[in-house]
């Protein structure tokens, strides 16, 4: 076997240690803290049926430094709901493990305190039931809701791939840490009203999902912004496109 191929595999060798084995939770998580700013930004959410595109709402997020945390809100905006859809989230800026999150619409409110345990309440508004959450995981991790926030910052390359350790809870399915799988980076075009924009295509899938959907986030190089949102689920797609780009 000559140097040359020698090289390549040792090379091959060494982008597998680097990109396919990261598995990352708020312990070892490397963020570029510069690109973390305030932020205020509305994503049109349309579902895709063959090729047309019918507008089912729009999501309002908020990102607000705030000493040494950082506190993410998010108004889900659908035309049909009769209660508004809230979620906030704070989390430590320097490495996102979570402090707090809550979520209240019209099917259910819900809320999570983290510490040395993780305690909180879900209310099913149909049914009345309240279920309490009193759990004590032995992994650190992100909460679910703040995962999508966490890929923005993260050291993106070409061929990046790694495994975050997340918190969910849902009384209907699973509560308790499960992983988001980024299989894929890759760069790409992205047109805007202003011109054509760099960015990082993103694929991942969920445990939460079951690893059923496949989701693609496309982030602009140079400020870590989501200019867009894809999921593609069981042959149903949904897109969340930023507004005044």
């Amino acid at each position: 076997m000559n140097n040359r191929l020698n090289f390549s595999l040792l090379a091959f060798f060494i982008m597998f240690i680097s990109f396919g084995q990261q598995n990352i939770n708020p312990k070892n998580i490397s963020i570029n803290l510069d690109l973390i700013k305030d932020e205020t930004y509305t994503m049109k959410w349309y579902m895709i049926q063959d090729t047309l595109k019918h507008e089912i709402g729009t999501i309002d997020t908020k990102i607000q430094r705030n000493g040494e945390n950082i506190i993410i809100i998010t108004d889900v905006n659908l035309p049909q709901s009769t209660k508004p859809w809230v979620d906030s989230t704070v989390v430590k800026m320097k490495n996102f493990s979570p402090i707090y999150h809550s979520s209240y619409n019209q099917n259910r409110d819900m809320a999570i305190n983290y510490g040395m345990k993780v305690t909180g309440y879900h209310v099913d508004h149909k049914s009345g039931d309240k279920i309490e959450l009193n759990e004590s995981p032995t992994i650190s991790f992100f909460d679910s809701s703040a995962y999508s926030q966490v890929i923005r910052f993260l050291p993106l390359a070409e061929g990046y791939t790694c495994t975050l350790d997340i918190f969910d809870f849902n009384p209907n399915a699973t509560t308790g840490t499960m992983a988001v799988h980024v299989k894929d980076v890759s760069s790409a075009q992205f047109t805007t009203k202003t011109g054509e924009r760099e960015v990082w295509k993103v694929y991942v899938t969920d445990d939460i999902s079951d690893n059923q959907a496949n989701i693609y986030y496309y982030i602009e190089k140079s400020t870590g912004i989501l200019l867009q949102q894809e999921v593609d689920i069981t042959g149903r797609k949904m897109v969340m496109i930023r507004e005044g780009i």
